[in-house]
């Protein structure tokens, strides 16, 4: 188990924990949640054995192998598939033994590097490799790419990659699914969800949490609560408490009478009642919770727009892409006031390209693309956080948008994305990605935008400012267009969802857990599969008789050669049987029979690998023989 006792972790003046407790079993999923800053990664340091504690203890069992997914990249000569791979630190020193000692022709050496390969599973480590880049989103292409040929955003799921390559006892996520697509975080928790190991995860992910984690640790005011249950448990049990203190409740009061003038005015504007009604109940809930979040610095709103178009934007018959490539063809879209729309989709299908165009950043490449006369777009991206002046500090960025207004006003608009005091005039350079997201939403809310083009708006920002976005976007009166991987968001914000996909648009009828059946769906279909027979649209019987013969045909010399991989396996296994039979004789030990014992070993060995090589191929074989088995039955 892991047991945190009177713990005090300081970094420089400023102290994280003070006389923090917490005890985590073996096999615990825990996730660990508090603000920026808090001292979430110096706990995470702490367990690595980077950090000591500055007073009381940090126990964790002595041989425990602890994985962790790393910040940064330091091999980008490296294939990615090896890159993974050396993820399992044990099994690459046995690999690099095991070359010196084939070089060495030491045969005891060998027998004895083979048992542990073995036992290390080394002989399926690059088929588990490209497993967990292919859950990740990876392509067969590009498992044999180097790793400086990806993205930053890439690096990182190489590295998420690397961590789950590790054999552990103790796995330490720190914010997995930053860099991830829906796709890959719905693998991802399918594969964390049967990790045997104990598992300390920071998200803030909270429908991530809630499928993954049955503990959360909160770190706040220097001290560890521990909550049995997933996030949402985590909320409700932390509103229970807070709101028995007289502050909470009276800003829960504030916050309902907020809900419930939203939900008034909603209900009159709402055009489909199931929408209505799954977005009360969304409502709902966030009011039950907000005591949890009564101490959240963050209170802002997106500012009306003075007039509007309808509709807004529409699309006819477009065919968008970059420069000649097409990535979307006969788009039909209307956006019209009041519009909330999810899109839905595959990595790479072209839902970024679809905002990019909406937004003027790409043209169309064919169709019509009209645009309404009051028109106010306000665009989030990822890289409009390098577009933020670096010398500049946030009152400056507000003040170059308006600079009529009066200072206060400003800082009071950017003290509710928690730039206050010192922070609000500090120039940008040394932000966070977090800090620099919150600047790039301020902006984007000061002017009055009348359509929200969101692309990952949640990416960096932490539990409290989802949530307070979240709750912005509800009251926001304009039309919303959103591409997230966060669940929660999605299903606060929007009515209906979009699916792009196989180069079209269209409505997706069903919820994010229908989603998530589709896509398991379009892997499937994804698979390759083999080219029908060029020519004869019209099949007869003669040419079905004439193709189940040829398939007949193609069966023999397979079925002759799985036999004979079978043999040979046959063979090989009773050498190996009467090899270890003889291993198994304690004279044989004896200092006058080395020779005789280093012989049989490197015999051993041998016929270890010869094994698992005819095993490999007779499996291959077989799968081969029931593919064309089962096209002799369609055929028939």
């Amino acid at each position: 188990m892991i047991r945190l006792q009177n713990l005090t972790l300081q970094r420089g003046p400023q102290r994280l924990l003070e006389g923090a407790e917490l005890t985590l079993h073996a096999g615990q999923k825990v996730g660990l949640i508090g603000a920026n800053g808090a001292g979430k990664s110096s706990l995470f340091a702490l367990l690595r054995g980077e950090l000591g504690p500055d007073a009381g203890d940090c126990q964790l069992p002595p041989d425990w192998r602890i994985a962790h997914m790393r910040q940064e990249v330091d091999n980008l000569e490296r294939l990615a598939v090896d890159y993974v791979l050396d993820g399992d630190a044990h099994l690459r020193t046995i690999q690099a033994e095991l070359a010196r000692a084939e070089a060495a022709h030491d045969g005891s050496a060998i027998a004895r590097l083979h048992n542990e390969l073995d036992n290390a599973q080394g002989y399926s480590a690059d088929s588990r490799a490209r497993k967990l880049l292919a859950g990740l989103g990876f392509t067969s292409e590009q498992m044999d790419r180097r790793v400086g040929d990806f993205s930053g955003g890439w690096r990182m799921r190489l590295n998420l990659a690397q961590a789950l390559m590790c054999p552990s006892e103790l796995l330490l996520l720190d914010e997995p699914t930053n860099h991830l697509d829906l796709d890959a975080i719905l693998w991802l928790e399918e594969w964390l969800k049967g990790y045997p190991g104990t598992l300390l995860l920071i998200s803030h992910d909270r429908d991530f949490l809630d499928a993954v984690v049955d503990h959360v640790a909160h770190l706040e005011q220097q001290k560890l609560t521990l909550y049995r249950g997933g996030y949402s448990a985590f909320e409700r049990t932390r509103a229970e408490r807070l709101a028995q203190q007289q502050q909470a409740f009276e800003k829960q009061q504030a916050q309902r009478a907020h809900m419930e003038d939203f939900i008034r005015r909603f209900k009159a504007k709402a055009t489909k009642a199931r929408q209505a009604q799954s977005r009360i109940k969304a409502l709902e809930r966030l009011e039950e919770l907000a005591p949890a979040h009564v101490d959240s610095p963050f209170d802002f709103v997106f500012r009306e727009a003075d007039k509007v178009s309808s509709p807004l934007l529409n699309l006819s018959e477009a065919r968008l892409g970059y420069g000649d490539k097409t990535v979307l063809e006969k788009v039909k879209l209307s956006l019209a006031p009041g519009a909330r729309i999810g899109l839905l989709g595959p990595n790479g299908a072209g839902k970024s390209t679809l905002i990019k165009t909406l937004a003027g950043d790409l043209a169309v490449l064919g169709g019509e693309l009209a645009r309404g006369e009051n028109l106010a777009i306000g665009y989030f991206a990822q890289h409009q956080l390098d577009a933020l002046d670096p010398k500049a500090s946030p009152l400056l960025h507000l003040q170059r948008l308006a600079p009529s207004e009066r200072e206060q006003t400003l800082r009071d608009f950017i003290g509710g994305f928690d730039f206050r005091g010192e922070r609000c005039d500090e120039p940008v350079l040394n932000f966070s990605g977090g800090e620099k997201a919150r600047l790039a939403l301020a902006l984007i809310a000061w002017q009055k935008p009348n359509l929200l083009l969101l692309d990952e708006p949640t990416n960096h920002l932490d539990l409290e400012m989802r949530l307070a976005l979240t709750m912005a976007l509800q009251e926001f009166s304009g039309a919303v267009l959103v591409v997230s991987h966060d669940r929660h968001l999605l299903k606060s914000t929007t009515d209906e969802f979009l699916l792009v996909a196989d180069g079209r648009i269209q409505p997706f009828e069903g919820d994010l857990d229908d989603y998530a059946r589709w896509l398991v769906d379009f892997r499937a279909r994804q698979q390759p599969v083999a080219a029908p027979a060029a020519g004869a649209e019209k099949t007869d019987k003669r040419a079905q008789r004439q193709a189940a013969a040829a398939l007949r045909q193609q069966l023999a010399p397979h079925k002759r050669q799985a036999d004979k991989l079978e043999q040979e396996l046959g063979k090989v296994q009773e050498k190996l049987a009467a090899v270890e039979s003889q291993l198994g004789d304690s004279g044989l030990y004896e200092s006058a029979r080395k020779e005789e014992l280093r012989q049989r070993l490197a015999e051993q060995a041998q016929l270890k690998a010869r094994e698992a090589e005819l095993e490999e191929a007779w499996l291959l074989a077989l799968e081969t023989l029931e593919a064309l088995q089962q096209q002799l039955e369609e055929a028939e």
